[in-house]
């Protein structure tokens, strides 16, 4: 029955002495001219399970072992006459699918590490180092990531399989590595055979790496849009060569690495655009401007923003004898929308401090200009014109469409400013009222917007802070700081609110200090023109 059996038969005595064979078993186990295989053929691992089965005396299970570099599992019947037929059924494209299947699990494992470690963070320096760390660990002995040229300089990371990061900044020559510069450019990588490691340069050879190189990969980190870089791997002359099976897999490792990178860099970029718009769109700091105390406070709708509808600027005059230009106003909206209308008023207003003296004639210029803008939002605002005369401190105010400003006098009244006009974007023609308005030392001119007198709470959560209210709590503030006036009037209005839904939030006071003229605004002997002010 076994003689003619496709897969290999031995019968072995009790001994251990092989007794007779198959066709199957002589090819396998004999060399070129022998006619019989002998015991000294039998595979190691055979022998061993044969002798075993002997000295139990009990049938035992299948063992498997390799022979010839295929691999067999070999099946024992014992027989009547002690004798024990070893039926020996190859496994070895089975054992190489397992191997395989093991394999690929674990590259998917490791491309599923890849993808959780770095899409953790948008930093890009961590992500180049995450980057680095894992190539070297789990896919060579060493490994270099290329950063896109700077200037005439690329940043390198170099790893190590020990875990050692590295970095240097260095003026690469490309050319010099086979397949470098077009990895860079974004072309796919050149096969490893075509990479002389000997020719490799010095700076490719991560620092204290002491031995010969004997495999490299090169391969392109894909970004968004364009390279993130380029992974180069490394492995001794010590180490087996890389595989084409490594390489795709390097390839596909560089994939996940190389999105995560350019994420961070566009991030990064992204940060750094958006931290310069908002030192732009952010309120001035505010501070005495000769002789004339200004503070400011300002709270955005959001309070994970930074910026909204409201603003206020301070520009000063060339010196005392020439007006302070003053604004405050709020555009109608919230969030970054009205935050870039807001944006493009105050430079319009900047660039019309020469005609600052005609209230009427900027807000009418600026009227015009928003009306000719693609933006369909209005505004209202306060201008106010500020000169400091003796003791006392000239304001001429010029609402239009916002609320009055109220003056703090030094007895604790509260006056309301008879100032009036239309808003600017929404109609072609303006009307415009201007009043003027004098300072005793101690009293206060405060500028607000809605977002105060409009913040909904109290003890129901329903009611609106009020102007009565405002004003009460203004009562109180006579002869103030112009710092301590802005705060009280935040400050109420936060607590007043009765969930974190509220609109835009900005008050300005102009105070004629106690005291009057005095060198509190000078720094090293010159007029300090910052703003004190902060943000809630």
């Amino acid at each position: 029955m076994w003689s003619g059996a496709p897969y290999p038969v031995l019968v072995i005595g009790r001994a251990g002495d092989v007794v007779e064979t198959n066709d199957a078993a002589r090819s396998l186990l004999l060399d070129r001219g022998a006619e019989e295989p002998t015991t000294g053929d039998l595979p190691r691992w055979l022998a061993e399970a044969h002798d075993r089965l002997n000295s139990t005396g009990s049938p035992s299970d299948a063992v498997a072992g390799a022979v010839a570099g295929r691999t067999f599992e070999a099946h024992p019947s014992p027989t009547e006459g002690g004798d024990v037929v070893w039926w020996l059924v190859e496994n070895t494209g089975l054992r190489l699918a397992e191997q395989a299947l093991h394999s690929e699990r674990e590259r998917a494992a490791l491309l599923a590490e890849v993808s959780g470690e770095l899409l953790s963070s948008l930093n890009v320096d961590r992500c180049t180092e995450v980057t680095a760390r894992m190539a070297a660990g789990h896919l060579a002995e060493a490994a270099v990531i290329v950063a896109p040229v700077q200037g005439r300089r690329h940043a390198l990371t170099y790893a190590q399989g020990d875990g050692d990061v590295t970095r240097a900044v260095l003026p690469v020559d490309a050319r010099t590595v086979p397949g470098l510069a077009e990895a860079l450019q974004g072309f796919p990588p050149v096969p490893t055979r075509w990479i002389d490691p000997e020719g490799l340069p010095e700076w490719v050879v991560p620092p204290g790496f002491d031995r010969t190189i004997g495999s490299v990969i090169i391969t392109p980190l894909p970004g968004h849009g364009m390279p993130a870089g380029v992974l180069i791997l490394l492995r001794s002359g010590t180490h087996r060569a890389f595989t084409e099976g490594e390489e795709l897999f390097a390839r596909l490792f560089a994939a996940r690495a190389g999105a995560a990178l350019s994420a961070a860099r566009l991030y990064a970029e992204q940060s750094s655009i958006t931290a310069t718009l908002l030192r732009e769109l952010l309120p001035p700091r505010l501070e005495r401007v000769h002789d004339v105390d200004y503070a400011g406070a300002y709270r955005a709708s959001q309070d994970h923003e930074r910026v909204g509808g409201d603003f206020y600027d301070v520009h000063p005059g060339a010196d005392a004898t020439d007006e302070t230009f003053v604004v405050l106003g709020d555009v109608a909206g919230k969030g970054l929308e009205a935050a870039v209308l807001t944006g493009k008023i105050r430079s319009v207003l900047h660039a019309l401090l020469p005609l600052s003296g005609d209230h009427r004639q900027v807000l009418g210029l600026l009227n015009g200009a928003l009306l000719n803008s693609h933006h369909t939002r209005f505004a209202t605002l306060v201008l106010a014109s500020v000169r400091r005369s003796s003791e006392q401190v000239r304001l001429r105010l010029t609402s239009a469409g916002h609320l009055p400003p109220l003056i703090i006098r030094e007895d604790g009244r509260v006056e309301e400013v008879a100032t009036s006009g239309t808003l600017v974007g929404a109609l072609s023609r303006i009307r415009t009222q201007s009043v003027d308005v004098t300072l005793a030392p101690g009293e206060t001119c405060l500028l607000y917007t809605d977002g105060i007198t409009e913040a909904r709470g109290g003890p129901l959560g329903d009611q609106l802070f009020g102007e009565a209210r405002l004003r009460e709590a203004l009562s109180e503030c006579a002869r103030m700081p112009a710092e301590a006036v802005v705060e009280r009037v935040q400050m109420l209005a936060a607590q007043w609110l009765g969930s974190d839904r509220h609109d835009d939030m900005a008050t300005l006071a102009i105070t004629n200090p106690v005291g009057g003229h005095d060198t509190a605004g000078v720094v090293d002997g010159h007029q300090d023109h910052r703003a004190r002010g902060r943000e809630s």
